[in-house]
């Protein structure tokens, strides 16, 4: 079961925290042969985007930056009801880089789509990668 991320950084919209929720249900349901449920699964994923930063990189030298950077921040708390040993409390960070000429409204969705798959293969592989 996964539960509906939170969106509690503060520029984080809800729509960007339900993308990450199900670009990561996506992936165990690729990568695996577990069945979702909506609650109590046997492997449990709840989760908080806890930043959602966009900082400027590559100054040019009019001390402009030519790219700049939007980068999400989760912590996921994963529950194996069957082997406590995997229980664990994951923090993942990524970064996808856009033109400065671009306004981040418009190429928010596409980010958030790549970093989500991005966060999404960190947060299985440190779950579930020793299957």
């Amino acid at each position: 079961s996964i539960a509906l991320f939170e969106a509690r950084a503060p520029l984080c919209s809800p729509q960007s925290a339900q993308v990450l929720t199900e670009t990561i249900r996506d992936l165990l349901q690729a990568q695996t042969p577990l069945k979702m449920v909506q609650r109590d699964g046997d492997v449990q994923y709840e989760g908080t985007v806890t930043a959602y930063d966009v900082q400027p990189v590559a100054i040019q030298a009019n001390e402009t930056a030519a790219m700049n950077r939007l980068t999400i921040t989760v912590t996921v708390h994963y529950i194996n009801t069957k082997d406590s040993k995997g229980n664990a409390d994951i923090t993942a960070s990524r970064f996808a880089d856009y033109s400065s000429a671009q306004d981040l409204i418009n190429v928010e969705t596409g980010l958030v789509e790549e970093i989500s798959r991005q966060l999404a293969q960190d947060i299985f592989d440190r779950s579930l990668g020793n299957w």
